[in-house]
């Protein structure tokens, strides 16, 4: 291929992590012949930008798993990796295996509640499983509670309400204003109509109070979400759409004294992690001051996979400067709401661009693969 570049036997990337940054990365090291080895927990890529409605469309969730060997062959290993040892630089798995790097793409992104994440060490086939099971859950369940109004809760409320009119939806968050607190004032009160036009109740400014207590993911009749405002709501079924954290289980014990508060890694502006100028940090689990989107995650990877490219052949580091946000929010196949570049977007234009096929097309050819029907 023209593009490749001469490295020595040496030069051996690892990227931890096969979310949206990892599988850009990989693309990118593979299309110049840079020696890579892609490790994930899963042995398939999640598009998870549609999990939420892989939960409410039986058959669905095959669509949003790729299988990695299919892509990658041998240049993917399937594990979790607990720790990072930077004297030796070797990447440790639970397994006891060890893999040897000479540059580190961390992509660890963020852990928390299925059915927007899945976080566990899995075969793909099973995973699809557990979303069709969680189909039957929320088909069984009459009324639902989503806990938590971040741009997750919303997808979730909507998709629902989209898909099952009839059941009632109640969505309690601790703000007065829904989704991303980085949007526009405009974009967050138009996906509050959204929700009120679909039926969805909200409960704005209040927090669920017993939470510890409920099942979740479970239909139960009967069960009381109590607020701190001592509202109280009984359901069949609840849904946390909140708490998600930044993965740092790979690098936390070898890193720390680069970690920010929130378990992030501290960058400079050419993604190298603090200290370290072989290792690079793509996605979530970089200390950026921007929204953590699959979007983001891919442009850091680009920026991480060249100057990796760049060092190996002399050339001068490239830069990665946030912008503006831009976030598009899928409400159901039939709505969305969103902005680009700092201007909010016709809803017609969110729902055409995302909101019908969440972007899957994307990943399956970005992966090369074709997607079943």
């Amino acid at each position: 291929m023209g593009g490749q570049v001469s490295v020595d036997e040496s030069v051996h990337v690892v990227i931890v992590g096969g979310g949206f940054g990892g599988i850009a990365a990989a693309q990118h090291l593979k299309h110049y012949g840079v020696p890579f080895m892609l490790i994930d927990v899963l042995d398939a890529f999640h598009h998870n930008v549609a999990a939420l409605r892989a939960s409410v469309q039986t058959g669905f969730a095959r669509k949003t798993f790729i299988p990695y060997k299919e892509t990658f062959g041998l240049n993917f290993l399937q594990g979790r990796v607990i720790r990072i040892d930077t004297e030796t630089q070797t990447v440790v798995l639970d397994n006891g295996k060890e893999v040897r790097y000479s540059h580190l793409i961390l992509c660890t992104g963020t852990t928390g509640s299925f059915p927007s994440k899945h976080n566990s060490v899995d075969t793909y086939k099973s995973a699809i499983q557990k979303y069709e099971d969680f189909f039957h859950v929320i088909k069984e369940a009459n009324a639902i509670v989503v806990v938590g109004g971040g741009t997750t809760g919303v997808e979730m409320a909507a998709e629902i309400k989209t898909e099952f009119h009839d059941k009632k939806v109640v969505l309690i968050h601790p703000r007065e204003e829904v989704a991303d607190p980085e949007l526009l004032p405009c974009v967050k009160e138009q996906a509050k109509q959204v929700l009120l036009e679909k039926g969805v109740e909200l409960l704005l400014g209040q927090k669920v109070s017993n939470l510890e207590e409920l099942e979740l993911n479970v239909c139960r009749s009967g069960m009381v979400v109590k607020t701190n405002k001592n509202e109280q709501v009984t359901t069949d079924l609840v849904i946390c759409c909140t708490g998600s954290k930044i993965n740092s289980e790979a690098y936390r014990s070898s890193m720390s004294s680069c970690l920010a508060e929130n378990g992030a890694l501290k960058v400079n502006k050419h993604l190298q992690v603090e200290g370290f100028d072989n290792v690079y940090a793509v996605g979530d689990c970089a200390n950026l001051s921007e929204p953590k989107m699959a979007y983001h995650a891919g442009l850091h990877a680009g920026v991480a996979a060249t100057n990796i490219i760049n060092s190996l052949s002399g050339k001068a580091l490239t830069s990665y400067k946030t912008g503006n946000v831009t976030m598009l929010i899928a409400m159901g196949k039939d709505a969305g709401v969103g902005q680009f570049n700092g201007y909010k977007l016709p809803r017609f234009l969110v729902t055409k661009g995302k909101s019908e096929g969440l972007l899957l097309w994307k990943s399956w050819r970005e992966m090369g693969q074709k997607a079943p029907n």
